[in-house]
C-alpha cells in the first residue's frame, strides 16, 4: 500500500502558478482576468481567485503559535473555548434580573452582561442582583451610567470581599467608555476620562476584571467596513492606553484592563481574519509601551453579531446571518460571544428568540466542537492572506488617526463620524441598486409576507437621540434594510396594494427569466405580483391583466421581440394601467418615442424606481 501511494504521487508533477494562470486565460476565452476573477474588496485590497504556498513566503503569520506573542493564533494554547454570553437589561428590578440570569445559567449561558439603569447603584441593589450567582465560575460584566462607574466599582469590590471570592477567579468587566457616548449622542464626555485611572486603581487586585472598554461594535452597527472598525478600534484602545500611562498607571496593568467589544459582519472569511489581525496589531501596539510581560499584549474581545444587516421582513433570514457571524467569531478566537436575537429589529426579544440565539452558539460549541481546535483556519493560504491584507490596511488607518492627534481628537473633530457616516450612505446607495444584497428585502423577497403589525424599533437603530445641541458630530446610521422596509410598509398601508401583472409572451426562456426578475423587483415594494405561463397575443395578455385588476402591466419578452410586441401592447392597454418593459432592449429609444417611459433592469436603482412607481400610483 505504501509503495503504491508513493508511486501515485510521483507520477504527477505539481503545476506551477503560471500554468494555472495560463489555463484560466484559456477558459476565460479572452475575457479580462482582473475584471472577471479578481475581487476588489471594500477594505481596499484585491483578492485573487486562488492562492498557493509561495504567496505566503513573505508572511510571518503562518509561523506564529497559539498562546504566544503576537497572539494572531489566539490567546490560548490548548483550546478554543469562549464564553456564551447573554445580556440582561436590569431596569429598576434587580430581583427580576437576578431571576432571569439564574435561569439563563441553567440553559447553557456562562457569561452575563448586566445593563444597569442611571440611578441604580447601591449595596442592596448589588446584593439583590447577584444573589446565588457564583461569580467565581461565571463571567459577569456590568454597565451603568458613566458617572456611577467609580461608585459601582467600590460596591462590587465590597461585595466580592464580603462573599470571600478568590480575586483571580473573578472574570468580567465594569463598563467605562466615554468616547462611545460621544459617538452615539454627540455629547462631549471627555471630562470623565480622569476617572479612568481611578477606576483601574480600584480594580487592580482583580486581574481578570477589565474596566476600560472599546465599543467598536458601535461602528460595525453603524455600517462601517471591516477595515474601518479594525483601524478605529486600535486607535480607540491606544487612546485609552496612552492616557492611562500618561496618568502614571503601570503599562502592564493598564493594558490588562482594556477590553474590546467588536461587531461581526456577514463577510465570513474576512471576519475570521479580522479577529486574527486585531490581536496581531494590538499586540504590536502594546509592545511599543515596553510592558514587563508579553501577557499584557493579549487582546480580549467580546464579539456581537451585527444589527446593521438585520431585517424586519423575512426576519428568520436573520438566523442565517447571525449563525455565520457567530461561526466567524468562534473560529476567529474571541473571548466571549453575543448572538443578537432574530426579532431584535422590531420587538423586545421574546423568550423564544433568546432561546434560539443561545442555541446558535451551543450548536457550534457542543455539536460542531468549534471550541476544541485552536485557530483551525491557520495555514489556509486564503485566510492568511486576508489576515495580512486587513492588518496592513487597518494599520494605515491607525497611523492616519495617530498623525492627526489620536482618536479622541479625531472624534472631537468629527473625522471618524464623517468617515463612518459616508460609508453608511454609500452602503445604503449600494443596497438601493442591489450592489449589496439583503436577502428577503432587496433580493428575493417573500411575495406574500405582510408586516402583521411589525414596525422597526427606534432602539434597533444604531444611534441614540439626546436632547439639546450636540457638542461633537454624532454617528447617523440606520439598518441597511430600513429604506426598503419604509417603502414596503408605506405600500402595505395604502388604500389598495398595487397588483403587478406579468404579460409574458414570445421566447420561452427570456420571458420566464424576465418575469422572475420583475416579480422579485416589484415585490421589494410589497406589490402583489402575478406571474403567467405565457400569452399568444398581447391583446390576450392585456385583457387578462385588466381582468385581474392589475395596476401595473409588465411585458416580459426577448429584446428582439420587444420591437414587435411592446408598442402594440402599450397602445392596446391605453393607459388603463401603468405599463413597464422588463429589460433595456436595443429598441428602447423607439419605445420611448412611442410614449413608453417605464423600464426595469439590472442597472436600475431599485429603491428610487419603486418610490417613483408608488408616487405615480398615488401612494
Amino acid at each position: 500500500m505504501s509503495n503504491n501511494r508513493e508511486k501515485l504521487f510521483t507520477e504527477f508533477t505539481a503545476p506551477t502558478k503560471q500554468e494555472w494562470l495560463d489555463k484560466i486565460e484559456v477558459d476565460l476565452k479572452g475575457a479580462d482576468f482582473q475584471k472577471r476573477l479578481v475581487w476588489r474588496t471594500n477594505e481596499g485590497f484585491n483578492v485573487q481567485p486562488f492562492y498557493r504556498r509561495e504567496d505566503l513566503k513573505d508572511l510571518k503569520t503562518p509561523d506564529a503559535l497559539p498562546g504566544e506573542f503576537p497572539f494572531v493564533r489566539g490567546n490560548k494554547k490548548d483550546s478554543n473555548e469562549w464564553y456564551v454570553r447573554q445580556n440582561v437589561v436590569v431596569g429598576g428590578d434587580p430581583v427580576a434580573a437576578n431571576k432571569k440570569a439564574l435561569d439563563l445559567l441553567m440553559k447553557g449561558v456562562d457569561s452575563i452582561g448586566f445593563k444597569l439603569g442611571h440611578d441604580e447603584v447601591s449595596a442592596d441593589y448589588i446584593d439583590a442582583l447577584l444573589k446565588d450567582i457564583r461569580l467565581d465560575i461565571v463571567e459577569v460584566s456590568y454597565r451603568a451610567c458613566l458617572r456611577h462607574a467609580l461608585e459601582l466599582a467600590d460596591l462590587l469590590v465590597a461585595y466580592f470581599e464580603k462573599m470571600g471570592y478568590d480575586k483571580e477567579k473573578i472574570v468580567g468587566g465594569v463598563g467605562f467608555d466615554p468616547i462611545e457616548r460621544m459617538l452615539m449622542k454627540g455629547k462631549d464626555s471627555s471630562f470623565l476620562l480622569p476617572d479612568m485611572p481611578k477606576l483601574v486603581e480600584k480594580l487592580k487586585d482583580y486581574p481578570n476584571l477589565r474596566c476600560v472598554m472599546v465599543h467598536s461594535d458601535l461602528l460595525n452597527n453603524s455600517g462601517a467596513y471591516i477595515v474601518q472598525e479594525l483601524g478605529y478600534a486600535l486607535a480607540w484602545g491606544n487612546e485609552y492606553l496612552q492616557q492611562m500611562v500618561d496618568a502614571g498607571v503601570d503599562v502592564d496593568l493598564a493594558a490588562k484592563k482594556i477590553k474590546f467589544y467588536m461587531g461581526i459582519s456577514e463577510n465570513y472569511f474576512m471576519e475570521i481574519a479580522k479577529f486574527r489581525a486585531a490581536r496581531l496589531l494590538w499586540a504590536q501596539i502594546v509592545k511599543q509601551y515596553e510592558p514587563k510581560c508579553d501577557c499584557a499584549c493579549k487582546m480580549v474581545i467580546n464579539a456581537s453579531t451585527s444589527t446593521y444587516n438585520q431585517t424586519v421582513f423575512d426576519s428568520y433570514v436573520n438566523l442565517l446571518r447571525s449563525q455565520t457571524e457567530a461561526m466567524s467569531a468562534a473560529l476567529g478566537g474571541v473571548h466571549s460571544l453575543v448572538v443578537t436575537p432574530f426579532d431584535a429589529p422590531y420587538e423586545k426579544p421574546t423568550d423564544f428568540s433568546e432561546r434560539i440565539a443561545r442555541n446558535q452558539q451551543l450548536l457550534i460549541k457542543e455539536e460542531s466542537h468549534f471550541d476544541r481546535i485552536v485557530d483551525p483556519s491557520a495555514g489556509s493560504y486564503y485566510i492568511e492572506h486576508l489576515t495580512d491584507a486587513l492588518a496592513q490596511e487597518a494599520w494605515k488607518l491607525f497611523l492616519k488617526v495617530e498623525d492627526e492627534g489620536g482618536f479622541l481628537a479625531a472624534v472631537k473633530a468629527g473625522t471618524v463620524q464623517a468617515d463612518i457616516n459616508a460609508t453608511n450612505v454609500k452602503r445604503h446607495g449600494d443596497a438601493a441598486k442591489r450592489k449589496e444584497f439583503i436577502l428577503g428585502t432587496n433580493q428575493f423577497p417573500n411575495f406574500t409576507e405582510k408586516s402583521e403589525g411589525k414596525e422597526p424599533l427606534v432602539s434597533s437603530e444604531c444611534v441614540a437621540t439626546h436632547a439639546g445641541d450636540p457638542d461633537v458630530p454624532a454617528l447617523k446610521a440606520s439598518r441597511l434594510a430600513s429604506d426598503f422596509e419604509t417603502l414596503r410598509l408605506t405600500t402595505e398601508k395604502a388604500a389598495k396594494v398595487p397588483v403587478a401583472f406579468m404579460l409574458t409572451i414570445g421566447n420561452l426562456a427570456m420571458r420566464q427569466a424576465r418575469a422572475q426578475f420583475s416579480c422579485n423587483f416589484l415585490a421589494c415594494a410589497g406589490y402583489k405580483v402575478i406571474d403567467n405561463l405565457g400569452f399568444k397575443t398581447v391583446e390576450e395578455g392585456v385583457d387578462a391583466a385588466l381582468e385581474a385588476k392589475a395596476d401595473i402591466v409588465v411585458i416580459c419578452s426577448s429584446d428582439d421581440e420587444y420591437a414587435e410586441y411592446a408598442i402594440p401592447a402599450f397602445q392596446y392597454l391605453n393607459n388603463r394601467a401603468m405599463y413597464v418593459v422588463a429589460g433595456a432592449p436595443a429598441c428602447m429609444e423607439d419605445l420611448k418615442a412611442a410614449g413608453i417611459e417605464n423600464y426595469i433592469h439590472v442597472k436600475c436603482n431599485v429603491l428610487e424606481t419603486l418610490k417613483e412607481y408608488n408616487q405615480k400610483l398615488g401612494i
